[in-house]
Protein backbone atom coordinates (compact mmCIF):
# COMPACT_ATOMS: atom_id res chain seq x y z
CA UNK A 1 0.00 0.00 0.00
CA UNK A 2 3.04 2.28 -0.06
CA UNK A 3 2.64 2.67 -3.21
CA UNK A 4 -0.95 4.61 -2.40
CA UNK A 5 0.83 6.71 0.13
CA UNK A 6 0.74 10.09 -0.73
CA UNK A 7 3.96 12.12 -0.50
CA UNK A 8 2.79 14.52 1.85
CA UNK A 9 2.99 11.93 4.40
CA UNK A 10 5.73 11.30 3.79
CA UNK A 11 7.53 14.48 3.45
CA UNK A 12 6.16 16.37 6.79
CA UNK A 13 8.10 13.81 8.98
CA UNK A 14 11.04 15.77 8.14
CA UNK A 15 9.90 19.29 7.44
CA UNK A 16 11.21 22.55 8.43
CA UNK A 17 10.83 26.05 8.62
CA UNK A 18 13.06 26.92 6.55
CA UNK A 19 10.85 24.91 3.72
CA UNK A 20 7.96 25.96 3.98
CA UNK A 21 9.10 29.62 3.62
CA UNK A 22 10.60 28.37 -0.01
CA UNK A 23 7.23 26.40 -0.48
CA UNK A 24 5.13 29.44 0.30
CA UNK A 25 7.23 31.87 -2.03
CA UNK A 26 7.29 28.97 -5.04
CA UNK A 27 3.57 28.37 -4.27
CA UNK A 28 3.18 32.47 -4.29
CA UNK A 29 5.08 32.42 -8.17
CA UNK A 30 3.95 29.70 -9.46
CA UNK A 31 0.05 31.09 -9.03
CA UNK A 32 1.30 34.56 -10.45
CA UNK A 33 1.72 32.49 -14.07
CA UNK A 34 -0.83 29.96 -13.31
CA UNK A 35 -3.78 33.00 -13.62
CA UNK A 36 -3.23 34.21 -17.50
CA UNK A 37 -2.77 29.98 -18.11
CA UNK A 38 -5.59 28.73 -16.55
CA UNK A 39 -7.97 31.88 -18.46
CA UNK A 40 -5.58 31.04 -21.87
CA UNK A 41 -6.19 27.06 -21.20
CA UNK A 42 -10.20 27.43 -20.84
CA UNK A 43 -10.87 29.59 -23.43
CA UNK A 44 -8.60 26.91 -25.90
CA UNK A 45 -10.67 24.24 -24.19
CA UNK A 46 -14.05 26.35 -25.45
CA UNK A 47 -15.35 27.34 -22.13
CA UNK A 48 -15.68 30.00 -19.51
CA UNK A 49 -12.39 31.50 -18.30
CA UNK A 50 -13.64 31.13 -15.01
CA UNK A 51 -13.43 27.17 -15.25
CA UNK A 52 -10.04 27.15 -16.25
CA UNK A 53 -9.57 29.12 -13.10
CA UNK A 54 -11.69 26.89 -10.42
CA UNK A 55 -9.29 23.71 -11.97
CA UNK A 56 -6.21 25.21 -11.03
CA UNK A 57 -8.10 26.02 -7.57
CA UNK A 58 -9.44 22.45 -6.92
CA UNK A 59 -7.57 19.99 -8.79
CA UNK A 60 -4.40 22.72 -7.62
CA UNK A 61 -5.08 21.84 -4.04
CA UNK A 62 -6.81 18.31 -3.76
CA UNK A 63 -4.83 16.65 -6.13
CA UNK A 64 -1.63 18.18 -4.57
CA UNK A 65 -3.01 17.00 -0.92
CA UNK A 66 -3.03 13.75 -2.45
CA UNK A 67 0.10 13.38 -4.96
CA UNK A 68 2.64 11.22 -5.18
CA UNK A 69 5.00 13.48 -6.06
CA UNK A 70 6.77 15.83 -4.11
CA UNK A 71 6.59 19.11 -6.82
CA UNK A 72 3.69 18.18 -8.98
CA UNK A 73 1.53 21.09 -9.94
CA UNK A 74 -1.91 20.39 -11.22
CA UNK A 75 -4.51 22.31 -12.94
CA UNK A 76 -5.65 23.10 -16.87
CA UNK A 77 -3.40 21.86 -19.50
CA UNK A 78 -3.26 22.20 -22.81
CA UNK A 79 -2.58 17.96 -23.78
CA UNK A 80 -6.78 17.85 -22.57
CA UNK A 81 -7.95 21.62 -24.35
CA UNK A 82 -9.06 20.40 -27.85
CA UNK A 83 -10.97 16.80 -26.30
CA UNK A 84 -13.02 19.10 -23.90
CA UNK A 85 -13.81 21.73 -26.55
CA UNK A 86 -15.02 18.19 -28.54
CA UNK A 87 -17.31 17.26 -25.64
CA UNK A 88 -18.06 20.57 -24.51
CA UNK A 89 -19.49 21.11 -27.78
CA UNK A 90 -21.66 17.99 -28.16
CA UNK A 91 -22.90 18.10 -24.99
CA UNK A 92 -22.84 20.59 -23.15
CA UNK A 93 -21.50 21.45 -19.65
CA UNK A 94 -23.20 18.85 -18.16
CA UNK A 95 -21.78 16.76 -20.32
CA UNK A 96 -18.10 17.77 -19.86
CA UNK A 97 -18.60 17.56 -15.66
CA UNK A 98 -19.93 14.10 -15.86
CA UNK A 99 -17.18 13.04 -18.44
CA UNK A 100 -14.66 14.54 -15.84
CA UNK A 101 -16.06 13.00 -12.75
CA UNK A 102 -15.85 9.49 -14.81
CA UNK A 103 -12.58 10.36 -16.16
CA UNK A 104 -11.00 10.38 -12.34
CA UNK A 105 -12.92 7.33 -10.98
CA UNK A 106 -10.99 5.37 -14.28
CA UNK A 107 -7.67 7.02 -12.95
CA UNK A 108 -8.72 6.31 -9.46
CA UNK A 109 -8.78 2.59 -10.58
CA UNK A 110 -6.11 2.36 -12.91
CA UNK A 111 -3.83 3.66 -9.61
CA UNK A 112 -5.38 1.15 -7.24
CA UNK A 113 -4.89 -1.33 -9.91
CA UNK A 114 -0.97 -0.24 -9.88
CA UNK A 115 -1.11 0.64 -13.30
CA UNK A 116 1.08 4.09 -13.30
CA UNK A 117 3.90 1.87 -14.01
CA UNK A 118 2.88 0.86 -17.48
CA UNK A 119 4.08 4.32 -18.61
CA UNK A 120 7.41 2.97 -19.38
CA UNK A 121 6.16 0.97 -22.33
CA UNK A 122 4.29 3.72 -24.10
CA UNK A 123 7.61 4.29 -26.54
CA UNK A 124 9.46 7.65 -26.29
CA UNK A 125 8.33 8.46 -30.26
CA UNK A 126 4.48 7.61 -29.21
CA UNK A 127 4.04 10.70 -26.68
CA UNK A 128 5.97 13.12 -29.07
CA UNK A 129 3.52 12.01 -31.66
CA UNK A 130 0.58 12.66 -30.31
CA UNK A 131 1.89 15.92 -28.09
CA UNK A 132 3.26 17.45 -31.52
CA UNK A 133 -0.38 16.62 -32.40
CA UNK A 134 -1.76 18.36 -29.66
CA UNK A 135 0.20 21.65 -29.98
CA UNK A 136 -0.84 21.56 -33.44
CA UNK A 137 -4.33 21.59 -32.64
CA UNK A 138 -3.95 24.23 -29.78
CA UNK A 139 -1.88 26.47 -33.15
CA UNK A 140 -4.68 25.90 -35.40
CA UNK A 141 -7.26 26.76 -33.09
CA UNK A 142 -5.93 30.36 -32.24
CA UNK A 143 -5.34 31.52 -35.50
CA UNK A 144 -8.80 32.94 -35.50
CA UNK A 145 -8.54 35.20 -32.54
CA UNK A 146 -4.42 36.01 -33.35
CA UNK A 147 -5.68 37.33 -36.80
CA UNK A 148 -9.02 39.00 -35.36
CA UNK A 149 -10.77 36.67 -37.33
CA UNK A 150 -14.78 35.91 -36.97
CA UNK A 151 -16.41 32.45 -37.82
CA UNK A 152 -19.48 33.52 -36.05
CA UNK A 153 -20.94 33.11 -39.38
CA UNK A 154 -19.31 30.09 -40.12
CA UNK A 155 -22.37 27.38 -40.55
CA UNK A 156 -20.78 24.13 -39.64
CA UNK A 157 -19.04 22.82 -36.40
CA UNK A 158 -15.35 23.74 -35.47
CA UNK A 159 -14.26 20.45 -34.03
CA UNK A 160 -11.91 18.71 -36.02
CA UNK A 161 -8.64 20.91 -37.24
CA UNK A 162 -10.53 20.25 -40.64
CA UNK A 163 -13.25 22.10 -40.09
CA UNK A 164 -11.39 24.82 -38.11
CA UNK A 165 -9.51 25.35 -41.53
CA UNK A 166 -12.27 25.82 -43.48
CA UNK A 167 -13.93 28.18 -41.10
CA UNK A 168 -10.38 30.50 -41.38
CA UNK A 169 -10.93 30.73 -45.36
CA UNK A 170 -14.43 30.95 -45.50
CA UNK A 171 -14.47 34.14 -42.72
CA UNK A 172 -10.89 35.46 -44.02
CA UNK A 173 -12.77 38.71 -44.99
CA UNK A 174 -12.98 39.79 -41.50
CA UNK A 175 -8.89 39.92 -41.13
CA UNK A 176 -8.51 42.68 -37.99
CA UNK A 177 -5.25 44.31 -38.62
CA UNK A 178 -5.13 45.94 -35.16
CA UNK A 179 -6.00 42.23 -33.52
CA UNK A 180 -2.88 41.39 -35.49
CA UNK A 181 -0.55 44.01 -34.22
CA UNK A 182 -1.75 43.16 -30.69
CA UNK A 183 -1.15 39.73 -31.46
CA UNK A 184 2.42 40.77 -32.71
CA UNK A 185 3.63 42.68 -30.24
CA UNK A 186 2.16 40.40 -27.70
CA UNK A 187 4.22 37.60 -29.32
CA UNK A 188 7.33 39.50 -28.99
CA UNK A 189 6.74 39.96 -25.72
CA UNK A 190 6.61 36.41 -24.78
CA UNK A 191 10.18 35.53 -26.24
CA UNK A 192 11.72 38.47 -25.72
CA UNK A 193 10.68 38.95 -21.96
CA UNK A 194 13.14 36.28 -20.42
CA UNK A 195 16.04 37.35 -21.87
CA UNK A 196 15.42 40.70 -20.03
CA UNK A 197 14.11 39.25 -16.43
CA UNK A 198 14.10 35.45 -15.76
CA UNK A 199 11.71 36.29 -12.23
CA UNK A 200 9.03 38.11 -13.58
CA UNK A 201 6.89 35.57 -15.52
CA UNK A 202 6.85 36.50 -19.40
CA UNK A 203 2.91 36.10 -19.73
CA UNK A 204 2.07 38.45 -17.08
CA UNK A 205 4.44 41.46 -18.67
CA UNK A 206 2.37 40.28 -21.75
CA UNK A 207 -0.93 40.42 -20.29
CA UNK A 208 -0.44 43.81 -18.65
CA UNK A 209 1.11 45.69 -21.44
CA UNK A 210 -1.20 44.46 -24.17
CA UNK A 211 -4.34 45.36 -22.06
CA UNK A 212 -3.41 48.56 -20.91
CA UNK A 213 -2.47 49.48 -24.44
CA UNK A 214 -5.55 48.57 -26.02
CA UNK A 215 -7.70 50.41 -22.91
CA UNK A 216 -5.55 53.59 -23.76
CA UNK A 217 -5.75 53.53 -27.44
CA UNK A 218 -9.09 52.86 -27.86
CA UNK A 219 -9.05 50.21 -29.48
CA UNK A 220 -11.40 48.04 -27.68
CA UNK A 221 -13.85 50.27 -29.57
CA UNK A 222 -14.83 50.76 -32.86
CA UNK A 223 -14.33 49.17 -36.25
CA UNK A 224 -11.53 47.46 -35.97
CA UNK A 225 -12.50 46.57 -32.41
CA UNK A 226 -9.82 44.19 -30.39
CA UNK A 227 -12.11 41.64 -28.59
CA UNK A 228 -11.35 41.42 -24.75
CA UNK A 229 -12.02 38.49 -22.66
CA UNK A 230 -14.60 41.13 -20.74
CA UNK A 231 -16.66 41.40 -24.36
CA UNK A 232 -16.96 37.77 -24.86
CA UNK A 233 -17.10 36.09 -21.31
CA UNK A 234 -18.46 36.93 -17.80
CA UNK A 235 -15.74 37.44 -15.88
CA UNK A 236 -16.73 36.97 -11.74
CA UNK A 237 -15.69 36.80 -8.36
CA UNK A 238 -17.61 33.85 -7.07
CA UNK A 239 -16.09 31.17 -5.50
CA UNK A 240 -16.18 27.61 -6.36
CA UNK A 241 -19.56 26.15 -5.49
CA UNK A 242 -20.67 22.90 -5.52
CA UNK A 243 -23.24 21.60 -8.50
CA UNK A 244 -24.00 18.25 -8.45
CA UNK A 245 -23.49 17.11 -12.44
CA UNK A 246 -27.12 15.71 -13.78
CA UNK A 247 -26.33 11.87 -14.42
CA UNK A 248 -28.18 9.72 -16.30
CA UNK A 249 -27.52 6.00 -17.88
CA UNK A 250 -27.80 6.50 -21.74
CA UNK A 251 -25.53 9.67 -20.81
CA UNK A 252 -23.16 7.94 -19.03
CA UNK A 253 -22.90 5.18 -21.76
CA UNK A 254 -22.31 8.30 -24.23
CA UNK A 255 -19.87 9.75 -22.94
CA UNK A 256 -17.93 6.87 -21.23
CA UNK A 257 -15.40 6.50 -24.77
CA UNK A 258 -14.49 9.66 -23.85
CA UNK A 259 -13.91 9.62 -20.31
CA UNK A 260 -11.37 6.77 -21.01
CA UNK A 261 -9.95 9.10 -23.26
CA UNK A 262 -9.48 11.90 -20.86
CA UNK A 263 -8.31 9.81 -17.84
CA UNK A 264 -5.80 7.83 -20.53
CA UNK A 265 -4.44 11.10 -21.68
CA UNK A 266 -4.66 12.73 -18.38
CA UNK A 267 -3.39 10.12 -17.02
CA UNK A 268 0.38 9.80 -19.52
CA UNK A 269 0.19 13.35 -19.21
CA UNK A 270 0.67 13.48 -15.64
CA UNK A 271 3.02 10.74 -15.38
CA UNK A 272 5.32 12.24 -17.59
CA UNK A 273 5.27 15.96 -15.87
CA UNK A 274 6.57 13.74 -13.01
CA UNK A 275 9.16 11.79 -14.90
CA UNK A 276 10.59 14.80 -15.90
CA UNK A 277 10.09 17.28 -13.14
CA UNK A 278 11.78 14.49 -10.93
CA UNK A 279 14.62 14.82 -13.12
CA UNK A 280 15.04 18.46 -12.23
CA UNK A 281 14.68 18.19 -8.73
CA UNK A 282 16.77 14.65 -8.16
CA UNK A 283 13.23 13.21 -6.34
CA UNK A 284 11.10 10.43 -7.34
CA UNK A 285 7.18 10.03 -7.10
CA UNK A 286 4.66 7.12 -6.40
CA UNK A 287 3.21 6.68 -10.20
CA UNK A 288 0.42 4.70 -8.51
CA UNK A 289 -0.24 7.38 -6.17
CA UNK A 290 -0.18 10.33 -8.61
CA UNK A 291 -3.06 8.52 -10.73
CA UNK A 292 -5.81 8.36 -7.78
CA UNK A 293 -4.64 12.12 -6.91
CA UNK A 294 -5.65 12.91 -10.12
CA UNK A 295 -8.68 11.11 -10.27
CA UNK A 296 -9.90 12.52 -6.82
CA UNK A 297 -8.76 16.08 -8.55
CA UNK A 298 -10.76 15.61 -11.51
CA UNK A 299 -14.29 14.36 -9.51
CA UNK A 300 -13.60 17.58 -6.97
CA UNK A 301 -13.58 19.56 -10.34
CA UNK A 302 -16.48 17.91 -11.79
CA UNK A 303 -18.93 18.96 -8.82
CA UNK A 304 -16.83 22.43 -8.43
CA UNK A 305 -17.49 23.44 -12.02
CA UNK A 306 -14.08 22.98 -13.87
CA UNK A 307 -12.59 21.34 -16.59
CA UNK A 308 -10.13 18.20 -16.34
CA UNK A 309 -6.59 18.73 -15.03
CA UNK A 310 -3.32 17.33 -14.92
CA UNK A 311 -0.07 17.56 -14.08
CA UNK A 312 1.64 20.88 -15.57
CA UNK A 313 5.16 20.13 -16.54
CA UNK A 314 5.82 23.97 -16.99
CA UNK A 315 3.78 25.17 -13.62
CA UNK A 316 5.68 22.28 -12.17
CA UNK A 317 8.89 23.51 -13.46
CA UNK A 318 8.66 27.11 -11.96
CA UNK A 319 7.47 25.14 -8.50
CA UNK A 320 10.79 23.51 -7.94
CA UNK A 321 13.12 26.36 -9.63
CA UNK A 322 11.81 28.38 -7.18
CA UNK A 323 12.47 26.44 -4.06
CA UNK A 324 9.30 24.33 -3.88
CA UNK A 325 9.72 20.91 -2.85
CA UNK A 326 6.82 19.65 -1.26
CA UNK A 327 3.32 19.42 -2.03
CA UNK A 328 2.70 22.32 0.56
CA UNK A 329 3.81 24.51 -2.44
CA UNK A 330 1.34 23.07 -4.63
CA UNK A 331 -1.69 23.72 -1.94
CA UNK A 332 -0.40 27.34 -1.59
CA UNK A 333 -0.88 27.53 -5.33
CA UNK A 334 -4.45 27.04 -5.30
CA UNK A 335 -4.82 29.34 -1.89
CA UNK A 336 -3.05 32.19 -3.62
CA UNK A 337 -5.28 32.02 -6.63
CA UNK A 338 -8.68 31.38 -4.89
CA UNK A 339 -7.65 35.05 -3.32
CA UNK A 340 -6.41 36.67 -6.61
CA UNK A 341 -9.77 35.25 -7.74
CA UNK A 342 -11.40 37.68 -5.03
CA UNK A 343 -8.74 40.48 -6.32
CA UNK A 344 -7.48 40.59 -9.67
CA UNK A 345 -9.65 38.25 -11.76
CA UNK A 346 -11.84 40.93 -12.54
CA UNK A 347 -9.05 42.95 -14.28
CA UNK A 348 -8.90 39.53 -16.40
CA UNK A 349 -11.70 41.28 -18.74
CA UNK A 350 -9.56 43.44 -19.84
CA UNK A 351 -6.99 40.97 -21.45
CA UNK A 352 -7.04 41.05 -25.13
CA UNK A 353 -7.66 38.06 -27.17
CA UNK A 354 -4.73 38.55 -29.61
CA UNK A 355 -2.61 38.40 -26.32
CA UNK A 356 -4.14 35.01 -25.09
CA UNK A 357 -3.66 33.13 -28.81
CA UNK A 358 -0.06 34.91 -28.38
CA UNK A 359 0.09 33.06 -25.13
CA UNK A 360 -1.56 29.34 -26.42
CA UNK A 361 0.87 29.62 -29.72
CA UNK A 362 4.06 29.80 -26.86
CA UNK A 363 2.59 26.94 -25.17
CA UNK A 364 1.42 25.30 -28.63
CA UNK A 365 5.68 25.76 -29.60
CA UNK A 366 6.76 24.44 -25.91
CA UNK A 367 4.93 21.07 -25.65
CA UNK A 368 5.36 20.62 -29.38
CA UNK A 369 8.62 19.52 -28.99
CA UNK A 370 9.70 20.79 -32.44
CA UNK A 371 13.43 19.96 -31.84
CA UNK A 372 13.55 16.62 -30.37
CA UNK A 373 11.19 15.93 -33.33
CA UNK A 374 13.87 17.30 -35.75
CA UNK A 375 16.57 15.16 -34.18
CA UNK A 376 14.17 12.16 -34.18
CA UNK A 377 13.99 12.69 -37.82
CA UNK A 378 17.80 13.30 -38.41
CA UNK A 379 19.07 10.49 -36.15
CA UNK A 380 15.96 7.71 -35.29
CA UNK A 381 15.96 4.42 -37.22
CA UNK A 382 13.45 4.36 -39.91
CA UNK A 383 10.99 2.73 -37.95
CA UNK A 384 11.01 5.25 -35.32
CA UNK A 385 10.44 7.80 -37.75
CA UNK A 386 7.39 6.32 -39.25
CA UNK A 387 5.99 5.58 -35.62
CA UNK A 388 6.18 9.38 -35.00
CA UNK A 389 4.33 10.80 -38.11
CA UNK A 390 2.10 8.46 -38.00
CA UNK A 391 1.05 8.97 -34.51
CA UNK A 392 0.72 12.74 -35.46
CA UNK A 393 -0.88 12.43 -38.16
CA UNK A 394 -3.14 10.04 -36.83
CA UNK A 395 -3.53 12.13 -33.74
CA UNK A 396 -5.25 15.09 -36.26
CA UNK A 397 -7.28 12.90 -38.51
CA UNK A 398 -8.88 10.51 -36.35
CA UNK A 399 -8.42 11.50 -32.60
CA UNK A 400 -6.18 11.41 -29.54
CA UNK A 401 -6.81 7.88 -28.47
CA UNK A 402 -6.65 6.92 -31.53
CA UNK A 403 -3.21 7.64 -31.99
CA UNK A 404 -2.06 6.71 -28.92
CA UNK A 405 -3.67 3.26 -29.61
CA UNK A 406 -2.60 2.73 -33.22
CA UNK A 407 0.99 3.88 -32.67
CA UNK A 408 1.15 1.40 -29.41
CA UNK A 409 0.07 -1.31 -32.18
CA UNK A 410 2.42 -0.53 -34.23
CA UNK A 411 5.22 -0.03 -31.91
CA UNK A 412 4.54 -3.52 -30.77
CA UNK A 413 4.56 -5.00 -34.18
CA UNK A 414 7.91 -2.90 -34.81
CA UNK A 415 9.20 -4.32 -31.68
CA UNK A 416 8.63 -8.11 -32.71
CA UNK A 417 10.01 -7.28 -35.95
CA UNK A 418 13.20 -6.64 -34.16
CA UNK A 419 13.23 -9.09 -32.06
CA UNK A 420 12.32 -11.51 -34.74
CA UNK A 421 15.35 -10.35 -37.15
CA UNK A 422 17.87 -10.38 -34.30
CA UNK A 423 16.55 -13.74 -33.68
CA UNK A 424 19.48 -16.15 -35.34
CA UNK A 425 20.00 -20.13 -35.52
CA UNK A 426 23.57 -21.09 -36.97
CA UNK A 427 25.14 -24.58 -37.18
CA UNK A 428 28.95 -24.47 -35.95
CA UNK A 429 31.44 -24.42 -38.82
CA UNK A 430 33.54 -27.51 -39.43
CA UNK A 431 36.21 -27.83 -41.62
CA UNK A 432 36.10 -30.07 -44.96
CA UNK A 433 31.97 -29.83 -44.82
CA UNK A 434 32.22 -31.44 -41.48
CA UNK A 435 33.94 -34.96 -42.65
CA UNK A 436 38.00 -33.74 -41.53
CA UNK A 437 36.26 -32.58 -38.04
CA UNK A 438 34.83 -35.93 -37.72
CA UNK A 439 38.12 -37.31 -38.37
CA UNK A 440 40.29 -35.53 -36.93
CA UNK A 441 37.83 -34.81 -33.90
CA UNK A 442 37.89 -31.20 -33.56
CA UNK A 443 36.01 -28.26 -34.12
CA UNK A 444 36.91 -25.41 -36.11
CA UNK A 445 35.78 -22.16 -36.61
CA UNK A 446 36.26 -20.50 -39.94
CA UNK A 447 33.85 -17.85 -39.75
CA UNK A 448 35.46 -15.26 -37.12
CA UNK A 449 32.02 -12.73 -36.49
CA UNK A 450 30.30 -16.25 -35.18
CA UNK A 451 29.95 -16.90 -31.76
CA UNK A 452 31.24 -20.86 -32.02
CA UNK A 453 33.94 -22.12 -29.60
CA UNK A 454 36.83 -23.24 -32.03
CA UNK A 455 39.38 -26.61 -31.39
CA UNK A 456 35.82 -28.14 -29.32
CA UNK A 457 36.08 -31.85 -29.60
CA UNK A 458 32.38 -32.55 -31.61
CA UNK A 459 31.66 -36.57 -31.70
CA UNK A 460 30.98 -38.61 -34.95
CA UNK A 461 28.10 -37.89 -36.50
CA UNK A 462 26.60 -34.75 -34.51
CA UNK A 463 25.61 -31.64 -34.75
CA UNK A 464 25.29 -28.51 -33.03
CA UNK A 465 22.86 -25.93 -33.94
CA UNK A 466 23.46 -22.25 -31.35
CA UNK A 467 20.24 -20.32 -31.05
CA UNK A 468 20.79 -16.57 -30.52
CA UNK A 469 17.86 -14.06 -29.30
CA UNK A 470 14.15 -14.65 -27.98
CA UNK A 471 12.07 -17.55 -29.07
CA UNK A 472 8.53 -16.13 -29.84
CA UNK A 473 6.21 -16.72 -32.63
CA UNK A 474 8.03 -13.80 -34.78
CA UNK A 475 10.90 -16.15 -34.50
CA UNK A 476 9.33 -19.75 -34.53
CA UNK A 477 9.78 -20.34 -37.82
CA UNK A 478 13.50 -19.74 -38.09
CA UNK A 479 13.92 -22.91 -36.07
CA UNK A 480 11.26 -24.89 -37.73
CA UNK A 481 13.04 -26.89 -40.37
CA UNK A 482 16.50 -27.85 -38.65
CA UNK A 483 15.68 -31.14 -38.26
CA UNK A 484 13.92 -32.37 -41.26
CA UNK A 485 16.83 -33.10 -43.55
CA UNK A 486 19.54 -33.94 -40.77
CA UNK A 487 21.37 -37.11 -41.55
CA UNK A 488 23.41 -36.87 -38.48
CA UNK A 489 22.82 -39.26 -35.19
CA UNK A 490 22.97 -36.59 -32.66
CA UNK A 491 21.31 -32.60 -33.05
CA UNK A 492 22.63 -30.68 -29.94
CA UNK A 493 20.58 -27.44 -29.75
CA UNK A 494 22.71 -24.63 -28.11
CA UNK A 495 20.04 -22.27 -26.26
CA UNK A 496 22.84 -20.27 -23.51
CA UNK A 497 21.89 -16.98 -25.19
CA UNK A 498 17.97 -17.50 -25.58
CA UNK A 499 16.54 -14.98 -22.59
CA UNK A 500 12.85 -16.03 -23.39
CA UNK A 501 10.30 -18.50 -25.29
CA UNK A 502 6.41 -18.67 -25.95
CA UNK A 503 3.70 -21.31 -26.76
CA UNK A 504 4.41 -20.90 -29.97
CA UNK A 505 7.90 -21.77 -30.28
CA UNK A 506 7.53 -24.27 -27.70
CA UNK A 507 5.51 -26.28 -30.27
CA UNK A 508 8.00 -25.62 -32.63
CA UNK A 509 10.45 -27.51 -30.82
CA UNK A 510 8.00 -30.10 -30.25
CA UNK A 511 7.33 -30.37 -33.90
CA UNK A 512 11.71 -30.54 -34.13
CA UNK A 513 11.36 -33.42 -31.39
CA UNK A 514 8.92 -35.11 -33.37
CA UNK A 515 10.51 -35.30 -36.23
CA UNK A 516 14.00 -36.07 -34.82
CA UNK A 517 12.22 -39.35 -33.07
CA UNK A 518 10.96 -40.37 -36.28
CA UNK A 519 14.68 -40.20 -37.83
CA UNK A 520 16.08 -42.03 -34.82
CA UNK A 521 18.09 -38.64 -33.86
CA UNK A 522 19.16 -37.93 -30.14
CA UNK A 523 17.94 -34.39 -29.43
CA UNK A 524 19.98 -32.80 -26.68
CA UNK A 525 19.54 -29.18 -25.22
CA UNK A 526 22.51 -27.52 -24.08
CA UNK A 527 22.17 -24.38 -21.20
CA UNK A 528 18.73 -23.78 -21.22
CA UNK A 529 17.91 -20.65 -19.63
CA UNK A 530 15.46 -20.17 -16.21
CA UNK A 531 12.40 -19.14 -18.24
CA UNK A 532 12.70 -21.30 -20.92
CA UNK A 533 13.40 -23.94 -18.88
CA UNK A 534 9.97 -23.20 -17.20
CA UNK A 535 7.63 -23.20 -20.16
CA UNK A 536 8.83 -26.67 -21.14
CA UNK A 537 8.90 -28.29 -17.91
CA UNK A 538 5.23 -26.62 -17.06
CA UNK A 539 4.34 -27.79 -20.15
CA UNK A 540 5.70 -31.80 -19.95
CA UNK A 541 8.13 -31.01 -22.68
CA UNK A 542 10.93 -31.76 -20.48
CA UNK A 543 9.73 -35.38 -19.23
CA UNK A 544 9.34 -36.06 -22.84
CA UNK A 545 12.51 -35.71 -24.30
CA UNK A 546 13.85 -36.70 -20.81
CA UNK A 547 15.73 -34.55 -18.25
CA UNK A 548 18.88 -36.67 -18.56
CA UNK A 549 19.07 -34.72 -22.44
CA UNK A 550 18.96 -31.04 -20.85
CA UNK A 551 22.50 -30.31 -20.02
CA UNK A 552 23.92 -27.34 -17.42
CA UNK A 553 26.92 -26.47 -20.84
CA UNK A 554 27.84 -27.09 -23.77
CA UNK A 555 30.76 -29.21 -22.40
CA UNK A 556 28.51 -31.66 -20.85
CA UNK A 557 26.09 -31.94 -23.88
CA UNK A 558 29.42 -33.02 -26.03
CA UNK A 559 30.08 -35.57 -23.65
CA UNK A 560 26.59 -37.00 -23.34
CA UNK A 561 26.59 -36.81 -27.59
CA UNK A 562 29.29 -38.96 -27.38
CA UNK A 563 27.60 -41.32 -25.04
CA UNK A 564 24.71 -41.59 -27.02
CA UNK A 565 26.12 -41.80 -30.74
CA UNK A 566 26.88 -45.57 -31.14
CA UNK A 567 23.06 -46.28 -29.89
CA UNK A 568 21.75 -43.88 -32.23
CA UNK A 569 23.97 -44.50 -35.11
CA UNK A 570 23.00 -48.08 -34.66
CA UNK A 571 19.09 -46.75 -34.95
CA UNK A 572 19.50 -45.39 -37.89
CA UNK A 573 21.49 -48.63 -39.62
CA UNK A 574 18.98 -50.58 -38.49
CA UNK A 575 16.03 -48.00 -39.85
CA UNK A 576 17.65 -47.89 -43.57
CA UNK A 577 17.85 -51.61 -43.62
Amino acid sequence: MNELKPKLLSVMKTYSKEQFIKDIIAGVIVAIIALPLSIALALASGVSPMMGIYTAIVAGFVAGLFSGSRIQVTGPTAALATLVASVAMKHGINGLAVTTVLAGIILIIMGVCKLGNLIKFIPYTITTGFTAGIAVMIFIGQIASFFGISTAGYKGQMIEPIDKIKALIECRATFNPMALLVGVVSLIILIVWPHINKRIPNSLIAVVIASIAVKALGLDTGDNKVETIGSLYEITTKFPSFVMPEFDLALIKTLLPDAVTMAVLAGIVSLLSCVVSDGVAGSRHRSNAELVAQGLGNIAVGFFGGIPGTGAIARTTANIKNGGRTPIATMVHAVVLAIMLAFLVPFAKLIPMPTIAAMLFMVAYNMSGLREIIKTLKRAPKSDITLLIVTLVISLWLGLMQAVGFGLVLASLLFMKRMADVTDITCWTYADDYHSVQEENENYEEDSDTENISLKVVPKHTLVFEVNGPLFFGAADKINGIALNIEEDILILRMRSVPAMDATALRTLENVFDTCKKNNTALIFSHVNMQPYSVMEKSGFVNKVGKDKFCKNIDEALKLAESLEQEYHQKRKNKKA
